[in-house]
């Protein structure tokens, strides 16, 4: 692991909490932007922007919330724009709340892009620059420390490179301590980027605006004051794919500040995901962005936040994806196991992951062999079972089962070949009756399920109602359970996922059901294949009791063995 303190330090400043919202299907409450801000203070992010207060109540409870209860490690950033035009910052009242909120650091974005100051701000280009410099200085002269945020700069730059220039010297003269330029529509690639930003460290370190050759309007002499050059920071969006290209291209020119959010939420396609780009600046170039333990709450933490916001977590996603150090391939596990840099670019453990064999029809004796000692069982590479294993597996995979998202079926599966699957209960019959009267139930389904159970030679009848045959089958099931075993009580069905695997059968069609259930701090998944999609769920429902209490019995065993 790279050395934090000997290393050249890159401020990560994650929005999550304002550009992240943006994104379609994103709503969080006051309590989910705590809960993400505190995460995020423990992975050791420098700054954390919370919003623009004064845009809307939740924001202002925010920053209300967090004055009573101040994060341990980061600064939390209010965002604003600029004042609006012919009018002066100290009496602008959008940005009095901005002081309210009472954060150290503000963070404000102008327009460096002309056409935007001619067609959105509807000013001059001469204006525009004196609002840059006026709210930045009014912040100033209140106690505060500066960003500034260049928006829609690299097609600003791109169209009018003096003006664009001049806005960044208007924001020095203003006291900005880093500029921040923005890739707000997400269109310009690394190459792009490179150059851009390598022009403008190379303008900005001139000690006056004079070198700088402005193409449509003369420099204000208001901005000649030589004033010390600020850091440069980098804010790409992902239109075109490379925000997190894009990020590390600046960062190689000499940005020191990199803007983007958890997951790569945001607005469109999103912003630059810091779950990508802190390892590789970290990892991969050297840089210190967070202490190596704080690394490792990487996945956690973009898992974490994936249900805050209620999202499914990407499971391709790269560093910190389910999928990101899983090996399927026989060939692969193989090497792997001898050694993992084979298939590995780094250590799964350094952002917090965890390697995988995921078991499938294309799995070799390599893969059984790493799954079994990931389930804690010794197997032998010559030992008849491994072969009956694969065979089973294979088999069983071309009838529709798919165990690579189903571990805790394949760790039944291979514990029953071995003889070490325990018998918990024996599912003697079932029924499952659904009305759909609609004169009776108001218009809804209605389902009833009776089942027979046999725990320990004993018989158990019990029947239970449910919105649906599975949820009324699952309830009975619990009902006749529960008593005997209270554990399952706390095993929560969290993920119900059918897939029909022949659609040209029709309704004959033959469906596989996946299962997840928790119980509160582990999750495992079962899956059912059959023509018939209640017993599909029914094989999936039981095996995932099964598999719940096996894993309750075995975690006694180990709690009584180390007392």
């Amino acid at each position: 692991m790279t050395d934090v303190s000997a290393t050249k330090p890159i401020w990560i400043y994650d929005t999550t909490l304002r550009d992240g919202a943006q994104r379609e299907g994103i709503s969080l409450s006051l309590e989910d932007k705590l809960r993400i801000a505190r995460q995020l203070d423990k992975m050791g992010i420098p700054f954390i922007e919370g919003g623009w207060p004064g845009a809307n109540p939740k924001d202002v409870q925010f920053f209300w919330q967090l004055k009573e209860a101040p994060l341990i490690q980061a600064e939390v950033v209010a965002f604003c724009s600029t004042r609006r035009p012919h009018r002066q910052a100290a009496d602008e009242p959008m940005l009095q709340p901005i002081l309210s909120a009472g954060t150290l650091w503000v963070t404000v974005f102008g327009k460096s892009w002309d056409l935007h100051v001619t067609e959105g701000l509807k000013t001059s280009l001469d204006e525009n620059l004196h609002m840059i410099r006026d709210t930045l200085e009014f912040f100033r002269s209140q106690g505060r420390r500066v960003i500034y945020d260049a928006e829609h700069w690299f097609d600003g730059y791109k169209c009018n490179p003096g003006y664009a220039l001049q806005t960044l010297r208007a924001a020095i003269a203003g006291g900005a301590e880093w500029l921040v330029l923005c890739d707000t529509n997400g269109g310009t690639l690394p190459h792009e980027i490179s150059a851009i930003v390598r022009a403008v460290s190379q303008a900005i370190a001139q000690p006056s605006p004079s070198p700088i050759s402005p193409d449509r309007v003369a420099l204000p002499a208001c901005l000649a004051t030589p004033t010390p050059i600020p850091g440069i920071g980098i804010h790409t969006h992902n239109d075109s794919g490379t925000a997190v290209a894009n990020a590390l291209a600046a960062v190689i020119e000499g940005a020191t500040m990199v803007q983007g959010t958890i997951n790569g939420y945001g607005e469109r396609c999103g912003n630059a995901s810091l779950c990508s780009l802190i390892p590789n600046l970290q990892l991969k170039l050297g840089y210190a962005c967070v202490q190596a333990d704080q690394l490792e709450k990487l996945t956690d933490s973009s898992r974490l936040i994936s249900e805050i916001v209620n999202l499914a977590p990407d499971d391709h996603a790269p560093f910190v994806g389910l999928s990101a150090f899983a090996h399927k391939g026989g060939i692969h596990v193989s090497a792997v196991e001898r050694n993992p840099l084979t298939y590995e670019h780094i250590q799964p453990d350094q952002v917090g992951n965890c390697r995988r064999i995921v078991i499938s029809d294309q799995a070799g004796l390599s893969n059984v062999l790493a799954k079994a000692r990931s389930f804690g069982i010794d197997l032998d590479k010559a030992d008849p079972t491994c072969h009956q294993i694969l065979q089973r597996l294979k088999t069983l995979e071309h009838q529709g089962y798919q165990f690579e998202s189903a571990e805790a079926s394949f760790e039944l599966l291979m514990r029953e070949a071995l003889r070490q699957r325990p018998v918990f209960f024996e599912i003697k019959d079932f029924q499952v009756r659904c009305d759909m009267r609609s004169e009776v139930n108001d218009g809804n389904s209605y389902s009833l399920a009776t089942i027979k159970v046999a725990v320990n030679g004993k018989d158990y009848l019990e029947a239970a109602e449910g919105n649906g045959p599975v949820a009324a089958l699952d309830a009975a099931l619990r009902k006749a359970l529960t008593n005997v075993y209270p554990a399952i009580a706390n095993f929560h069905l969290t993920d119900y996922k059918v897939r029909i695997l022949d659609g040209g059968a029709g309704t004959a069609a033959k469906t596989r059901v996946l299962v997840e259930l928790s119980n509160g701090h582990q999750r495992w998944t079962t899956v059912g294949v059959s023509t018939n999609i209640i017993e599909a769920s029914y094989h999936a429902v039981v095996e995932g009791l099964e598999y719940g209490l096996m894993r309750q019995n075995q975690a006694k065993i180990v709690l009584e063995i180390s007392t």
